[in-house]
């Protein structure tokens, strides 16, 4: 088997090219992306056209199915999606696919892949410049689905027994956007046993390995008050000025308060758009970012104390003031936290056999001390004998995902579809280049690693 320490770039073929072009053409963002009453996605049409792509380089569909009402009712799912599935539409124009290059095979033989192809809103007609790919999903995460298809088919070039002695299982998903965090795309799927001991998640890292995945959760502060004519404010309750001093209050008390590791973001806060009204009722949304649930746990705590210290503060504030004693007065009483999402896992702890891996296929580390982000990785947390990383072209903000303009570039797509191949094929020669015991990899099969070259 050739190593391919010197493979840099594996070139798109004009197939692969056109079917990028093609994924990046058909409108892919969720329901809870889009709203109400804008046309479904067309992820069936996106899986069934990766599928075809796939079986060229003699991958079966195991699966191409959308999930059952019942994977989503329960407590760690967000409420966004529990309302939204509530219609059986939501659930069955959101398929994933599962596909498999060789037979089923042990997971100590088996490598699995993860991307979505769902994308955020916003679309516009793809194109291709001879350099650059631009449409919605570029790099977050067509592009690097159609290069991961590239880097299996250099991969079986450079390890024959790819496909035969190690399996590859690739999950093409959709419920990764739209706040949905995977519970009804990649959970579902590792939950089934789909995985191997080696397990990428193929999301923009810079062409890094990133071992880590914060989870998230979403509090919302609302306040339940009586509206009032703007001829006489203080007739009512005014939940512009109490959220506008809460989001205040919040930005500066609570991150100096979380755990290392734990970040805020304040997000939307809505409570009207005429001008002739004082709004009684409204909404401050905020996610709290975290690395394991005790940090979690910590957080939600220090956001809850914040605000009632804030409603406390308001009401000495504002007590004197006479458009505003009626709500400083009631302020307690109209304010509530409602978690829309919280008790999600986290990826960490992993073992320093699959560091070893990445680095012996030539592929760096994320830096230690950068913050992780949040993806679907966190549903491999825990799961025993295996090893995660996050791993992908280009950068999320560089890049544009999630905003107009969204790209990648076709060396970024070349390089990473070579650093994929160079990680199966260092990983078939750990699986067939030593004893059948697969469960000390660190001793029998990555002896001294050698930083930068694979095995």
């Amino acid at each position: 088997m050739s190593s391919g320490s010197d493979l840099e770039r594996v070139a798109l073929t004009p197939a692969e090219r056109r079917l990028l072009l093609r994924l990046l053409d058909l409108p892919t963002a969720g329901p809870l992306e889009t709203g109400p009453g804008a046309p479904e996605p067309r992820l069936w049409d996106a899986g069934r056209a990766y599928a075809r792509a796939a079986a060229d380089l003699g991958m079966a569909v195991v699966r191409h199915a959308a999930a059952g009402a019942d994977t989503v009712a329960r407590d760690d799912v967000p409420v966004a999606v529990r309302e939204a599935a509530r219609s059986p539409r939501f659930l069955a124009c959101q398929p994933s696919l599962l596909l498999r290059l060789g037979p089923a095979l042990p997971r100590e033989a088996t490598v699995m892949c993860n991307v979505h192809l769902d994308t955020v809103a916003g679309w516009w007609p793809a194109r291709f410049d001879g350099r650059r790919f631009h449409g919605r999903g570029a790099i977050d995460a067509k592009g690097p689905a159609v290069a991961l298809l590239a880097g299996v088919r250099a991969a079986r070039r450079l390890a024959p027994a790819l496909g035969e002695r190690v399996a590859v299982l690739i999950q093409a998903v959709a419920g990764e956007e739209g706040g949905a965090m995977g519970t009804f795309g990649t959970r579902p799927l590792v939950e089934r046993g789909a995985v191997g001991r080696l397990n990428v998640f193929c999301e923009p890292t810079g062409l890094r390995f990133l071992p880590r995945a914060t989870a998230s959760m979403t509090a919302c502060v609302r306040v339940r008050g009586q509206d009032a004519i703007d001829d006489a404010p203080a007739a009512g309750h005014n939940a512009t000025a109490l959220l506008g001093h809460l989001a205040q209050h919040l930005a500066r008390t609570v991150p100096p308060r979380l755990a290392a590791g734990t970040g805020m973001c304040l997000a939307g806060l809505h409570t009207g758009e005429h001008h002739n009204r004082v709004y009684g009722s409204g909404a401050l949304l905020l996610n709290l970012s975290y690395e394991h649930p005790a940090a979690a746990r910590e957080a939600e705590r220090v956001l809850e104390r914040a605000v009632r210290d804030g409603v406390e503060e308001f009401r000495r504030r504002f007590a004197g003031l006479r458009d505003f004693a009626r709500t400083a007065a009631d302020a307690a009483s109209i304010t509530t936290v409602r978690w829309l999402k919280r008790g999600l896992p986290a990826l960490g702890g992993q073992p320093d056999w699959g560091a070893e891996l990445f680095e012996r296929a030539g592929i760096p580390g994320w830096p230690a001390a950068a913050p992780a982000f949040t993806c679907d990785a966190i549903w491999m947390h825990g799961l025993p004998g295996t090893y995660t990383a996050v791993y992908g072209p280009g950068r999320l903000d560089a890049n544009h995902a999630h905003a107009d303009g969204e790209f990648a570039d076709l060396a970024d797509l070349e390089a990473y579809a070579a650093g994929i191949a160079r990680l199966l094929a260092a990983h078939t020669a750990t699986v067939t280049g030593g004893t059948a015991d697969h469960h000390d990899h660190a001793k029998r099969l990555l002896p001294g690693p050698r930083r930068g070259h694979p095995g």
